[in-house]
C-alpha cells in the first residue's frame, strides 16, 4: 500500500482520431470511446491560426499529435477545450479552492 499513487484527478483524455468534414466542422475521437462533431471555428483565434481560417485546405490537414489536434504550422488545440468544451472541470474547481472569494 505504501508505493500506491492515488491521483486526485479523473483519468486523461486524449483525442485518437480526427476526421475534417465540412467548413471548420471535425469529426473527433477521444481515448473513452466517445466521438463528437465539433465546430472549431471558435477556437481558430490569433495569429498562429490565421492560416487554417483562411485556408481550407489548410484546415483539412488536421491530424492528431500527442493526443491533440493540431496542424503542420505548429498551431493545436488542447483536448480539455475540445472535450469539456472549455476547461476541464477539476481546472474550475482547483482555481475555486484556490480563490474561494472569486478575486
Amino acid at each position: 500500500m505504501e508505493n500506491m499513487i492515488i491521483s486526485r484527478y479523473p483519468d486523461t483524455i486524449d483525442v485518437r482520431a480526427v476526421e475534417p468534414l465540412t467548413h471548420f466542422f471535425a469529426r473527433v475521437t477521444f481515448s473513452d470511446g466517445s466521438q463528437r462533431v465539433i465546430n472549431l471555428e471558435p477556437y481558430l483565434e490569433g495569429p498562429i491560426f490565421a492560416p487554417i481560417r483562411n485556408n481550407p485546405e489548410m484546415f483539412r490537414r488536421i491530424f492528431v499529435d500527442h493526443g491533440a489536434v493540431a496542424w503542420p504550422n505548429g498551431a493545436d488545440i488542447d483536448t480539455d477545450t475540445l472535450y469539456y468544451d472549455g476547461p476541464p472541470p477539476w481546472a474550475e474547481t482547483t482555481r475555486a479552492r484556490a480563490n474561494p472569494k472569486g478575486l
